[in-house]
């Protein structure tokens, strides 16, 4: 037996739902046409970010080495991201000795590098590298550059702003 569609003026419920679903896509794709500009190349705020990484326990020739080629342009996933390395820094690295005693280790140093990048200015500033999270305590962050990388760097201090 055939049932009826219940009918409503001359549209019945099936004709309804149907004009109600083209009237959204027409809302929806009028929307992203017409709406906030939310592309890569979108003009937006930015604040500059500057963090510093501490590598412990690196050979001594890498302070030299990378001193010679900063600034350095950061990168991730084999691209270049915004930001660079601006300055390393060396600081002795110590050791325990058989005595319990903490002496300097002349073939290791632990160095501070300090890079800048800009990140969208926002309520909750989330400031990423690639898919790395800025943040102070990360371990494990990988500084990366056009001629650098440092594996398990800790970050040690961000500043948002001038």
């Amino acid at each position: 037996m055939e049932q009826k569609a219940k009918r409503v003026g001359k549209f019945n419920i099936i004709d309804l739902i149907a004009v109600v679903l083209i009237l959204a896509v027409l809302v929806l794709a009028a929307w992203k046409i017409l709406g906030p500009d939310d592309s890569v190349s979108a003009e937006r705020a930015m604040t500059p970010v500057t963090f510093v990484v501490r590598a412990e326990g690196v050979p001594e020739e890498l302070y030299d080495n990378c001193k010679k080629h900063l600034p350095s342009k950061l990168m991730a996933s084999g691209a270049l991201v915004g930001g660079e390395i601006v300055d390393v820094e060396r600081q002795p690295y110590y050791v325990l000795d058989a005595g319990g005693n903490w002496v300097e280790d002349e073939t290791h140093v632990t160095l501070l590098f300090t890079a800048t990048t800009e990140t969208p200015t926002a309520e909750v500033m989330t400031t990423k590298v690639g898919d790395q999270e800025v943040r102070i305590g990360k371990t494990d962050y990988i500084l990366k550059s056009e001629y650098i990388e440092i594996q398990d760097g800790v970050i040690v201090d961000v500043i948002w702003g001038e």
